[in-house]
């Protein structure tokens, strides 16, 4: 006797906690994509992935539900955060960030997001896997991670090394193309370490000079005396 498969006009209390999960998840997903503020993007952002770990914890997959909270929240994250600051992106509200591709981009995203529900949908339109207790144990992922899936396992290792390095030549400035401080001997303005001070000037009259009275520089006005002892 084969089991009933639950219809979809009668879903149960976990499959309603996991369709709001997934709502907040999209909402907060087109929320980063559509801030002008960066710091808000990367918070969304934190909200998705929560979303991602609750939807993760109703199919009984504890281990990855942790490990999306450790290594995205608490790392890809904090990463991101980093790299505004060392990049010396703009906080603010900025207009910058918006292409003016709205609607060419929306159209894209929603022809996307209809091409994978169907085939989802097509696929296992008739597929039910009871959630059973411990299926998502840390046991039972590694060994399929690493016997199944190492080549895809190990190329995300590969895109996340890449990411980590491209954040770092950003953040640096004495690279090629950058923009390296100023060595040249200080010629813009308020730079007074390296600018070289005019020669001071002896002798020189000031207004009451232009008189015909001469300002003594240290001799008394007078030529110095004869010393061959001519007159």
């Amino acid at each position: 006797m084969t089991e009933a498969v639950p219809s979809y006009l009668s879903p149960t209390g976990q499959e309603i906690v996991f369709l709001l999960l997934g709502a907040v998840a999209v909402g907060s997903a087109l929320l980063v994509v559509t801030t002008k503020q960066l710091v808000h993007a990367a918070l969304w952002l934190v909200v998705c992935f929560g979303a991602l770990a609750g939807g993760y914890l109703v199919l009984t997959a504890e281990f990855v539900a942790w490990v999306q909270v450790l290594i995205y929240v608490g790392a890809v994250v904090v990463l991101l955060l980093f790299g505004i600051m060392l990049t010396r992106a703009p906080i603010g509200r900025s207009t910058d960030l918006d292409s003016g591709n709205r609607l060419v981009s929306a159209l894209v995203a929603v022809a996307t997001a209809a091409t994978l529900v169907t085939v989802v949908i097509d696929g296992f339109r008739t597929a039910y896997t009871p959630l059973r207790p411990g299926s998502g144990a840390a046991k039972e992922l590694g060994a399929s991670v690493f016997a199944t899936w190492v080549l895809p396992f190990e190329a995300l290792s590969v895109l996340l090394l890449a990411a980590l390095i491209g954040a770092i030549v950003l953040s640096r400035t004495d690279i090629p193309g950058g923009s390296p401080p100023d060595r040249t001997g200080g010629n813009s303005p308020g730079d007074r370490t390296g600018a070289s001070a005019p020669p001071p000037e002896t002798g020189h009259r000031s207004t009451a000079g232009q008189s015909g009275d001469a300002v003594p520089d240290g001799t008394g006005g007078n030529p110095p005396p004869d010393q061959t002892g001519g007159h």
